[in-house]
């Protein structure tokens, strides 16, 4: 008999069932800032009686820095946790990350969406570039769930977030699989679109600060030449070459982005040892009209990946 997730309402005046939800409730504990909201039950299989209860939770974790990541925890009763990495200037709750999410909490996995520093609601400051400080912020994700007895299984990012997951698995070699939705290869290019063409970047470098404003006039983000100069430093290249052969990596991408070339997505395949390489048709940047799709995509990789032990990283 197969097993799978279904997930539905509880509803209110159930006696078993809302005792069952009082329980869960009352045994929830978090080490750091947390608001718990209790939001379904999963049946397993065609067994009716046997019910689990997903929570959802907000949690916050300190970064290296002492900063505040906030994100959202849901939590299936699996120690098996997927961390979701969104791309730049979007948060945890980017529509196509939330559609992974579900995919993947009913496939039986727990996920974590958060927000990277400067991003959403976490603290600190927005920074153009700044990959590799994405990619300790991802650090202290995974700590902190493997130190609290949690395995996770998975990293996945979109976009810049896709970046900072294969920068995070090129450096610390220990999560099973990758994710990586829509990422950008070569760091060179993209950068004029994102700082007012030719002449943005050349003030940029004269005066090493840079205002950037929307169409309408509106103040959008401060760029530091240092910020532009980490991110040319970035080499995705020696990254994807260092990324051990025993974390398997998905690398997607959709034909119709707008914003990275599709073509990059084959040169993350050449250099990453043990890849997996799809190409979704017609497909934008955010996967507008394709979210069962990726969503389906992924679960269905991170299901094929034989699990790690459990452990701690010190």
């Amino acid at each position: 008999m197969g097993f799978f997730w279904k997930l539905q309402k509880v509803s209110a005046g159930r006696g078993i069932r809302q005792g069952l939800v009082d329980s869960a409730i009352s045994v929830l504990h978090c080490a750091c800032e947390a608001e718990a909201e209790l939001c379904s039950i999963a049946t397993v299989g065609d067994i009716g009686s046997t019910q689990k209860v997903m929570k959802k939770e907000k949690v916050s974790i300190l970064n290296s820095q002492g900063l505040k990541l906030v994100g959202e925890l849901e939590d299936t009763g699996s120690k098996d946790l997927c961390v979701l990495c969104h791309g730049f200037q979007s948060s945890k709750e980017l529509p196509t990350f939330v559609s992974v999410s579900k995919a993947l909490t009913e496939s039986g996995f727990s996920t974590y969406r958060f927000d990277f520093t400067g991003n959403g609601e976490s603290n600190g400051e927005f920074a153009y570039g700044n990959y590799w400080r994405e990619a300790e912020d991802i650090r202290s994700v995974v700590n902190y769930w493997r130190y609290r007895g949690w395995r996770v299984i998975s990293l996945i990012g979109h976009s810049k977030g896709g970046n900072a997951v294969l920068l995070y698995a090129s450096k610390y070699k220990d999560v099973a699989s990758i994710v990586n939705i829509s990422g950008r290869f070569d760091l060179r290019r993209g950068i004029k679109g994102r700082l007012g063409g030719s002449k943005g970047v050349q003030k940029l470098k004269e005066d090493g600060v840079l205002d950037v404003y929307d169409r309408n006039g509106n103040f959008e983000f401060r760029v530091l030449k240092s910020d532009l100069d980490e991110r040319l430093a970035t080499d995705m290249h020696k990254a994807c070459l260092a990324i051990p052969e025993h974390c398997s990596v998905l690398n997607v991408h959709g034909s119709a982005d707008e914003i990275v070339p599709a073509e990059d997505v084959h040169e993350f395949g050449k250099r990453i040892r043990n890849n997996v390489v799809h190409v979704i048709d017609g497909a934008d940047h955010n996967y507008k009209l394709q979210q069962q799709e990726i969503a389906r995509l992924v679960a269905d990789f991170v299901r094929s990946i034989p699990r790690p032990p459990l452990r701690a990283s010190l």
